[in-house]
């Protein structure tokens, strides 16, 4: 009987320690705000490039912005309706979210982005495995 109780106490151990094991390993859900930009005809090389520059330094002046990726649309479909810049930024709630919108940095950069803006595409979403 001790030994049964022994074994089922190691048992149960084991599991509770592989199932703390895969809860650590598992990733916490991002709130992604995805943003995609269509620049004006008009918006120099120059200017698209601030604009990159300034969006870039968004997540080392926000604290509630998880992470951040950017790049150039280089699809061979030609599908993008003009649309050339995407960026990628990931929250951890929706409360984080909700406080970068009007945080002052952004709203400095929104402002330094619509002279040169023709359309801006933003869909968030939280990530599924």
């Amino acid at each position: 009987m001790k030994k049964n109780l022994l074994l089922l106490s190691v048992l149960l151990f084991a599991v509770g320690m592989t199932n703390a094991q895969t809860q650590k390993k598992a990733p916490g859900k991002l709130l992604r705000h995805v943003v995609l930009f269509k620049f004006k005809d008009t918006a120099t090389p120059d200017d698209v490039k601030k604009v990159e520059e300034a969006f870039r330094e968004l997540p080392s002046i926000i604290s509630e912005v998880k992470a951040f990726e950017w790049g150039k649309n280089n699809s061979p479909e030609n599908l993008n309706q003009g649309f050339t810049h995407c960026f990628f930024v990931s929250f951890s709630s929706e409360k984080d979210r909700d406080s970068y919108l009007p945080h002052p940095a952004h709203k400095a950069f929104v402002e330094l982005l619509k002279p040169y803006l023709d359309k801006a595409l933003v869909i968030d979403y939280w990530a599924s495995n």
